[in-house]
């Protein structure tokens, strides 16, 4: 029997906010980044964004951004399907990180979120063509959880997966997000640590806020680009590190709900998330209802990687603090 797991959390006191922000091309004083209060009403409606983690590594005293040129390209790529042109370059954005981060001081493991929405002139919900979007960045704590999570028990969510052709969920867009916040908020409802969400052809998808993969019979499987998914940058460094370092093959395809049931092992991946092992589903036990030997392997790969300590991967790692 899998018994449910309390998802009540602890309170604690949230961190002080930072001494900069970055908007519209500068550095901003947190407390002065301000707008008025009739802006925000429908600016999140097209506001499309990217998280993004660095990795302090405390031996070399330096903080590596992980495949932040990715997440650059897939921020543009948002921003075009939201018909939202860029005032910025990619190289720019990735100087105005750099420089947040250096301006801020920050020397442990951190969240990156660049923001871009349309601003009060062209309110959200009207039609918009290649207007300019609204560019802020913040910085905030965040450590890895790659070292305490000892899995999540799952459900298969009632919610199905928004689709392509009615709000793209290739876009990480804001508005997109309240079908994974529908679907987290009925999986902790009902007892469950993380609920998985089914396209509208009764396949797989995705977590409430990452990819899914599973293992059966020496084969790694993940939903393919077209489930309904967003095509995560952890998803591809997780399919590398299968096919490159594990030699393991995989399968990007459609995936029956009921696989998940018999797969020996399951994880999420997602850049907040990291590799986080899946022990149930619906009640039925993953493997062995523990974090498998492929799941733990892969952390401790991607662990590596992102902290700077595996140089196979440099394209991978952006240096902050001696960075040229």
């Amino acid at each position: 029997m899998v018994r449910r797991r309390s998802t009540r959390r602890i309170a604690t006191s949230p961190p002080p906010d930072p001494p900069y922000l970055w908007s519209s091309g500068k550095l901003v004083p947190w407390a002065e980044a301000t707008v008025h209060v009739s802006a925000l009403a429908w600016t999140g409606v097209s506001a499309v964004f990217e998280g993004i983690r660095a990795y302090w590594n405390q031996g070399e005293e330096e903080m590596y951004i992980f495949r932040l040129q990715s997440h650059l390209h897939r921020l543009l790529d948002s921003m075009k399907l939201m018909r939202m042109s860029s005032p910025y370059s990619p190289s720019e954005l990735t100087t105005a990180i750099m420089d947040l981060l250096k301006a801020n001081q920050v020397r442990e493991d951190t969240y990156i979120m660049p923001l871009a929405y349309f601003g009060g002139s062209v309110p959200g919900y009207k039609a918009a063509y290649q207007q300019p979007g609204e560019v802020l960045i913040t910085t905030r704590p965040l450590a890895s959880n790659a070292r305490s999570n000892r899995g999540s028990h799952c459900c298969i969510s009632s919610w199905v997966r928004i689709s392509d052709n009615v709000m793209s969920p290739r876009a990480k867009s804001i508005s997109n997000y309240q079908n994974s916040r529908l679907v987290s908020t009925e999986a902790q409802i009902n007892g469950y640590d993380a609920g998985i969400i089914l396209n509208p052809q009764g396949k797989v998808a995705e977590g409430a806020y990452a990819c899914v993969f599973l293992v059966r019979d020496g084969v790694a499987i993940t939903p393919g680009v077209t489930a309904g998914i967003l095509e995560g940058i952890t998803r591809d460094t997780v399919i590398r590190l299968f096919r490159d370092v594990l030699r393991m093959p995989v399968e990007e395809r459609d995936v029956d709900r009921t696989e998940l049931y018999v797969a020996e092992e399951a994880f999420f991946c997602g850049t907040y998330f990291e590799i986080e092992p899946i022990v149930s589903v619906d009640r039925y036990l993953v493997g062995s209802g523990r974090p498998g030997p492929l799941t733990r392997k892969l952390r401790r790969l991607y662990q590596g990687i992102v902290r700077g300590e595996d140089r196979g991967y440099t394209q991978w790692q952006t240096p902050v603090w001696h960075s040229s």
